[in-house]
């Protein structure tokens, strides 16, 4: 399996987090705050699981911060870091 790019990682985070608001994925920008998609802890701890299980991953372990989690971009772009080489 190769590696996902940037912009595949960031179509797989917003289908998911329509499908966690219940909204349609063309309403989400990827530049906009993950937190102002409506997502509640809730559904935050969702789409953490999501992320570990999708791209196999150990959040926990990974550094991680609140600055990673600001938009989707930023989000997508700390996970292609964190994936393996293939």
């Amino acid at each position: 399996m190769t590696k996902l790019s940037n912009e595949q990682i960031k179509k797989i985070l917003i289908e998911q987090i329509a499908i966690i608001t219940a909204t349609k994925k063309e309403g989400i920008n990827a530049q906009d705050s993950v937190h102002g998609f409506g997502i509640d802890s809730l559904g935050f701890i969702e789409l953490l699981v999501f992320i570990e299980k999708e791209f196999k991953l150990q959040l926990m372990e990974s550094g991680l911060t609140k600055e990673d989690f600001k938009t989707v971009s930023a989000l997508s772009k700390c996970i292609v870091k964190l994936l393996p080489d293939e």
